[in-house]
């Protein structure tokens, strides 16, 4: 029984290359691990909440006068829409602007989104600027999401 010895001789340049390649794989997989990995877990109460609870405004500039419009939120519902700071030059310069907004805030109430939403051609102009006001103070009232934070 004789047993021959190899002698396997490797090169210090191979040893680094390799532990190299090595520490590169097993960083690529830390970093596949930790990029698909799913995130703490929400809680229930904020999964629901769409927005941040409190009255949010956005101005409209009409005749040189600010009009703020407000609209109140709750954490999972828009709860009303209204004018702040209207004078009684603007009511009178701009008769459908009251008529508008009611309409406006009763279908936004009740369907809880600002698409789909019906006006008549008297208040088109009218309606798509107070939408727009709207939509500008519900993006400020946005709850921030748990997947949006670092």
């Amino acid at each position: 029984m004789s047993s021959k010895t190899k002698i396997v001789v490797l090169r210090m340049k191979e040893l680094i290359y390799t532990g190299i390649f090595v520490a590169l794989g097993i960083l690529l997989i830390l970093l596949l691990v930790y990029m698909f990995a799913p995130k703490g877990k929400k809680s229930p109460a904020s999964a629901d909440a769409a927005y941040t609870p409190g009255v949010y405004t956005s101005s409209i500039t009409l005749g040189g006068n600010a009009v703020d419009v407000a609209v109140t939120v709750s954490e999972t519902r828009i709860e009303s829409i209204a004018y702040n700071n209207l004078s009684e030059a603007i009511e009178t310069m701009y008769p459908l602007m009251q008529p508008a907004l009611d309409n406006l805030a009763e279908q936004i109430c009740e369907t809880q989104s600002l698409e789909g939403l019906d006006y008549s051609e008297d208040t088109q102009y009218t309606s798509q600027v107070i939408l727009g006001a709207v939509e500008r103070a519900l993006e400020k009232a946005a709850a921030p999401q748990a997947d949006d934070t670092p």
